[in-house]
């Protein structure tokens, strides 16, 4: 894959994938992150995650429930987290491939168009380094 910037990548549509595709290395997974900001790579390279820190309880579950929509329309289905009432997390990686493909980071990114233009500031990206 070849490193696309954030609106590239929010422009295009999570593909299926039943396996078949080579999973992303932790080189190009940490090229790619440089386009998308706030999203972490997990330790083993297999996953990104972001964390928000939401202005209440309700926002919270208002932002995972746009998520949820997302992910449905995209089939591609991340783990999503609220914790402590308010710190949202998301996971997300391709379980087909044990590991990233190019649909992790066009969710991502499109996750990050629904923070901006969905939240109205009831939430905003929070820097957990996890």
């Amino acid at each position: 894959m070849a490193t696309q910037s954030a609106e590239q990548l929010a422009s295009k549509r999570c593909a299926a994938c039943e396996g078949g595709v080579e999973k992303l290395s932790a080189a190009q997974a940490t090229q790619q992150l440089k386009t998308i900001v706030g999203w972490k790579l997990s330790d083993d390279g297999l996953q990104i995650r972001k964390d928000w820190k939401t202005k209440n309880f309700s926002a919270g579950m208002a932002f995972l429930n746009e998520v949820a929509k997302l992910a449905e329309q995209e089939r591609h289905h991340p783990d999503l987290h609220l914790e402590g009432y308010r710190h949202v997390w998301i996971a997300t990686w391709t379980h087909a491939v044990g590991g990233l493909s190019d649909n992790d980071f066009i969710l991502a990114a499109k996750v990050d168009q629904l923070a901006v233009s969905a939240c109205l500031g009831e939430w905003s990206h929070e820097s957990s380094g996890k």
